[in-house]
Formats: C-alpha cells, sequence, structure tokens
C-alpha cells in the first residue's frame, strides 16, 4: 500500500486559498487563517479515516484468504472429494529407485494416467538408494523446513520407514483414508513392516519374496535349504550373493539367518529389536555356516557380485547356476525380454523364504500432499495393479485381494500370463522379516568379519 504524500491537494479549500489564502478578497485575515485550517484539519481526518478503512478491508481480505488457504488444505483423514479438488493442477514429486527400465517405464504410464484422470503431473525423482532420501528430509527437519518440501512422495519399507517414523518426518495416517484401500489383502506384512506397526503412516504398493531361478539344463534339483546350498556349492555348484549392505545380499544373510535359529529359543530375538537381544549369541550360527560357504562361492569371498540384477546376468552368461531375486515374476519377465533362457524356473526353500510388502508414504513437509494421495490411491487400483503384475510391464506381485474385485476387475488380473518360468502362484511359504533394526546390524557385523 503506497504512502500518500503529507498534504495532498485535495485537502485544500479552493484555488484562491492554494495560492494565497490570506489575501481572499473581503476576508479578516486572522479569521481566514483559522477557517482554512479547520478545513484542511477536517480533509486530513477524512483523508486518514478513509484510509483506515481501506487498511482494515485489505487486513481482513488477507485474513480471510489465508483461513480460506488453511481450510482447504487437506488432512490424512479428509474427505475425498476435497482430496481431488485440491490434488488438480499439483505436481508430485516421486522419489523412487530408478534402477530398472521395466519400473521407470512403468511409472511412465502411471504419470499418464494420473495426468488424464485426476490434472495430477506425476515427476518420477529416481533415486539409487532411498535411505540417501531420509538422510535429507531428516536434514531438512533440523533446520525446521516444515513447509514447501521437495519430496511428496516415496517408496520406503524396513529401515527406512522405521528410522522415519522414530524420527517424526511421516506426514500422518493417510492410508486407510485412500479409496482403493478397501481392496488391499488382510495381510500381516502391510500392518507390520519389518515387525514395526504401520498405523496408516505408508500405503502398501507391491509383495515381494525372495526366490531363487535356476537353469533346469544345468541344475535339474536345484538346493531347497540352507544346509542344501551348502552341500550344493561344496560338490561344485556355483553360487554367488551380493556384498551387503546390498539389498539382496542383506535379504539373503537374513533368511540364512531365520533358517538356521528355526526352532531354537534365539529365534524368538529376532522380532524385537537387536538392542534387546545377545547379538553374538543369536549370530553365531550364522557367521560358523558363511565361513564354511564363501571359499566355496564364485570369487571365493574375496570378490562379490554387487547385486541380485548382477547374479540373473550372470546365469544368464553361464557363470552361475542359481541366481537371487525378490520377485517371485522376475524369470518371467527376464525370459520374455530375451536376459534369460527359456529352461529357467523359479523356486524357494522347502520351508520358506522371507516376504515382505513394500510402500508408498508422504514426508511430513510435502508440498503436494493431495495430490501424492490420489497418486498413491492409484497405485493399489485394480488397473495399475494389474499392469503391474505383467511381466510384460513389471512383474510383480500384487497387494489387492482378488475375491474383493468384481468381474471386470478380477479379468484383469486373469489375462495376465506369468508363463512357466515364475513362481507359481499359491506356493511357497512366506517367512516374515526381523525386526528392521536388524538389518543394520547384520550389514556392519558382515563388513567386520568379510568386507574388503
Amino acid at each position: 500500500m503506497s504512502i500518500p504524500a503529507q498534504y495532498p491537494d485535495d485537502l485544500l479549500v479552493d484555488d484562491s486559498q492554494r495560492r494565497s489564502p490570506c489575501l481572499a478578497e473581503g476576508s479578516n485575515p486572522q479569521q481566514t487563517r483559522g477557517h482554512v485550517q479547520q478545513r484542511v484539519q477536517q480533509r486530513v481526518q477524512q483523508r486518514v479515516q478513509q484510509l483506515a478503512k481501506q487498511c482494515l478491508q485489505l487486513t481482513v481480505g488477507a485474513l480471510l484468504l489465508t483461513l480460506g488457504t488453511q481450510a482447504f488444505a487437506v488432512e490424512p483423514d479428509s474427505q475425498w472429494d476435497d482430496v481431488l479438488q485440491e490434488a488438480r493442477g499439483q505436481t508430485v514429486y516421486f522419489n523412487a529407485w530408478g534402477g530398472s527400465d521395466r519400473i521407470n517405464g512403468y511409472l511412465g504410464w502411471i504419470g499418464d494416467r494420473v495426468k488424464a484422470d485426476y490434472g495430477v503431473t506425476l515427476e518420477h525423482v529416481k533415486v539409487g538408494d532411498i535411505a540417501e532420501v531420509v538422510g535429507q528430509l531428516e536434514a531438512a527437519k533440523l533446520v525446521g523446513r516444515d513447509n514447501n518440501g521437495n519430496v511428496d512422495l516415496m517408496w520406503i519399507n524396513g529401515e527406512n520407514f522405521a528410522s522415519m517414523k522414530r524420527t517424526g518426518l511421516l506426514w500422518g495416517s493417510f492410508a486407510g483414508n485412500l479409496p482403493n484401500a478397501r481392496l488391499l489383502k488382510d495381510s500381516a506384512s502391510m500392518q507390520a513392516d519389518f515387525s514395526v506397526p504401520v498405523e496408516g503412516l505408508e500405503s502398501p504398493w507391491g509383495g515381494a519374496q525372495l526366490v531363487f531361478i535356476h537353469d533346469t539344463e544345468t541344475v535339474s534339483e536345484p538346493p531347497r535349504s540352507a544346509q542344501a546350498l551348502l552341500d550344493f556349492v561344496n560338490d561344485g555348484g556355483r553360487f554367488a550373493y551380493p556384498a551387503p549392505p546390498a539389498f539382496h545380499g542383506t535379504t539373503f544373510v537374513k533368511q540364512l539367518l531365520i533358517e538356521l535359529l528355526a526352532g531354537s529359543e534365539a529365534q524368538t530375538a529376532l522380532s524385537e529389536s537387536v538392542e534387546q537381544a545377545d547379538f553374538d549369541v543369536v549370530t553365531a550360527p550364522l557367521w560358523d555356516y558363511l565361513d564354511q560357504l564363501h571359499p566355496l562361492l564364485r570369487g571365493a569371498g574375496k570378490s562379490w557380485t554387487s547385486s541380485g540384477e548382477m547374479t540373473r546376468q550372470l546365469l544368464d552368461d553361464g557363470e552361475l547356476d542359481i541366481a537371487i531375486s525378490f520377485n517371485p515374476n522376475e524369470a518371467s519377465a527376464a525370459v520374455r525380454s530375451g536376459q534369460l533362457p527359456e529352461s529357467v524356473r523359479t523356486y524357494v526353500f522347502d520351508k520358506g523364504t522371507i516376504g515382505n510388502t513394500h510402500f508408498v508414504s508422504i514426508p511430513w513437509n510435502a508440498n503436494a500432499r493431495a495430490g501424492a494421495m490420489v497418486v498413491a490411491d492409484f497405485l493399489i487400483s485394480p488397473e495399475a495393479q494389474a499392469r503391474k503384475a505383467d511381466p510384460e510391464f513389471w512383474g510383480e506381485p500384487t497387494v489387492l485381494d482378488l475375491q474383493r474385485l468384481n468381474d471386470e476387475e478380477r479379468n484383469l488380473f486373469e489375462s495376465v500370463d506369468l508363463g512357466v518360468w515364475a513362481l507359481p502362484l499359491g506356493t511357497g511359504t512366506v517367512l516374515p522379516e526381523p525386526h528392521s533394526s536388524w538389518a543394520q546390524a547384520l550389514e556392519a557385523a558382515w563388513l567386520e568379519r568379510y568386507g574388503q
């Protein structure tokens, strides 16, 4: 608002007084001066009152605008129509792993769909390790950046979720408010993420299980237990696993620990925080096993594969007999894309393998919360989940309960051809993940013993 001149022209009496008020014709100089001053004061008072009224109107208008904006900002439990209205026109920055062309392509399709249907722009921010994003959010929290964050939605689970929940980096219990949440499976892994209660702070996106892929032309009967695997490599079988903290490597180590502790009192320690356990006692069988296994591996415990994808490539190259994956349908997708021969098959250990659910969540300072909710809901729509289950586009098990779908929605899944290369549906026991705190402790201990 501009500040008016101290004595604007419209406060003076008339032209004669403006030029020389003391010389107005037929006037007494003192009376004229007093009269002019009185009128000037009246005009000044009127102008001040007008300006005060305008200022009050501007202030009230700004306040109402602010209150209206605050009232319109969605909360985790807002009415869905309000969420859709606010989401339109927003840009959602989705921080998710960008190491797979199929996944990147799938997210590109998601972006096209939410743009067309809801007016939401989806930007896939490709990251190598979501833990780095968690670190950035922790730094933002420390400096008090509680609004206008640059991460609206993120792909997380396990220790990353536990860390964000512990440090207050999550927005709120939004997941149960998503319309498509009614279609989700009743699964313990969706209620507790690595033994940490979810409480609606993240929305399920996909299911996964540790599986092994072998070529039937070279290995007709693959090893189906930890002990059988040890015997297999001792007899000349070729195997390798990624060095922790690579995800597939850490998962394989946890798998071994679970199996080696089966039936013992120490087994119960895995469902609690690692700080409550005698770590050395609980993990002793694991280190004994790995001490025997490592000299027999490809690389003889001196060099390591970098990822599960690399073990798949080495299987295709004929350098390994068994590859590791955390996607029961990966072999099917790889065969279709020419990355594995048609003679491969997928299996799990007889007593089961680790499985879990991965999620998406919204940080506490997200800028496009409504848009993030809309994207999260579309990710668990029958259309999006069926496409995700198709090896042509991704090939990952759905989090939806097919019995809760109508006939048209169920047909979307029934038309998906997984082929003979994937883990047959309904087979393979899923073992629960240890408490999230075990992953980092196992990685540190592994690196101390075997890291180069």
